[in-house]
């Protein structure tokens, strides 16, 4: 384990891809951005494409944050089976959540490819394992619900996923629609672009202070103040602090990137893997050849805690994917910890709050952190443009 890096994998994998500078002197712009990862690089990018003037601020790098820890599935699944959000939010807006998501994954293949497409995105199938016998039917209610909500997937059993893996689950669904991408480089073309278009990005630039005001937001750093007559909060569990009331729980999850592999033999299609059982575990490869594996999830409790249990649930998740695929030789390059929030329905919150004028936040909590955050995206431009969003309502806050 000694070898292993501390680190998240994407930062080393792509090395220095800009700079930025950090912010000294006043500002004046429309939109204030806090938050310079993959979230805010989505709002920034779609803000000024709409014709705003944004300033976009980070108290680290850019990147740095929950980006350069994410493991870079994207799922139309919700953490909350569609079965289970049916009971909780009604059918109707289960269904439709469950049916922009699997529209977000398009919508981040188009991006791509307007920004090259060097970014690492692929398209994948994504397979759901039943942990155990009694997690059959409960798989099996889901399968139906997905296809009544018009979303493609089959029902594997037990003989199907023995003879697709080198390992056998009681049941799995087989989703079509997925893919994965490299979120630091998706960031950091998205920003780019943003810059070239009048974007106006500042990192190593802590806010200390925001003041709210009916006619707009002074946001106070180290070396100067921003006047904006909007701010948008994309700094992810960070941001819950500003909130008036908890809707989030937040937890600690551990992922490991191997050395390439030699061989996949045993993963069909090299697809996205993940589980019933909770906390669940997924895996998913890269384009350069690696296994990228994560789960073993804990309550966060504060950083120093969650990193020091790196090299023990690094132990645990290379354990469970040899016991999987005997025949792939896994060997640990990186290793690393980052922490996340679970809301109560699964779904994100995006919008703004009575107690806070001028401010909309981005908390695309959950396994869905990408999907939602092109989500909160496009929701946040409609509403600064006065525009109608019919997804909008899904995500409000006083859901």
């Amino acid at each position: 384990m000694d070898l292993i890096s501390p680190h998240p994998f994407w930062p080393l994998k792509n090395g220095l891809l800009s700079v930025y500078p950090s912010l000294k002197g006043d500002i004046r712009c429309e939109v204030a951005v806090i938050g310079a990862g993959i979230t805010g690089a989505l709002v920034a990018d779609h803000l000024v494409r709409a014709g705003m003037g944004v300033v976009m601020l980070d108290k680290r790098e850019v990147a740095m944050g929950s980006t350069s820890a994410s493991t870079s599935l994207l799922q139309y699944e919700i953490d909350t089976p569609l079965v289970d959000l049916k009971r909780m939010i009604g059918e109707a807006d289960a269904e439709a959540a469950y049916r922009v998501c699997l529209g977000a994954i398009a919508k981040v293949e188009t991006l791509v490819d307007g920004l090259g497409g060097d970014c690492g995105f692929q398209r994948k199938k994504s397979v759901y394992l039943a942990s155990t016998f009694d997690d059959v039917e409960a798989l099996r209610a889901e399968f139906f619900a997905r296809r009544q909500a018009g979303i493609e997937v089959d029902l594997l059993s037990e003989t199907d996923v023995s003879s697709l893996f080198s390992f056998s689950r009681p049941a799995a669904l087989l989703s079509h629609q997925a893919a994965e991408v490299d979120c630091f480089r998706l960031t950091h073309r998205l920003l780019e672009r943003a810059q070239e278009q009048g974007a106006r990005i500042f990192d190593r630039t802590p806010v200390l202070r925001h003041e709210s005001r009916d006619d707009g937001v002074i946001l106070t750093t180290p070396r100067g103040r921003v006047q904006a007559r909007t701010v948008v909060f994309a700094t992810g569990y960070e941001a819950v602090v500003e909130l008036p009331d908890k809707i989030v729980n937040l937890k600690s999850s551990f992922a490991l990137a191997s050395e390439p592999l030699e061989s996949f033999d045993g993963w069909y299609d090299q697809c996205l893997l993940w589980e019933t059982a909770r906390p669940y575990f997924y895996m998913r490869t890269t384009n350069d050849g690696r296994a990228l594996i994560g789960g073993e999830d804990d309550p966060f409790q504060n950083a120093v805690r969650r990193d020091a249990l790196v090299p023990a649930k690094t132990e645990r998740l290379a354990e469970k994917f040899r016991t999987m695929f005997p025949k792939i030789d896994l060997e640990v390059a990186y290793a690393w910890a980052g922490t996340f929030g679970e809301t109560e329905d699964g779904l994100a919150y995006i919008g703004h709050i009575r107690q806070l004028p001028n401010c909309f936040f981005t908390l695309g909590f959950g396994g869905n952190g990408i999907t939602y955050s092109i989500i909160a995206a496009e929701i946040i431009r409609d509403a600064l443009l006065q525009r109608p969003n019919a997804d909008s309502r899904l995500f409000r806050f006083d859901r």
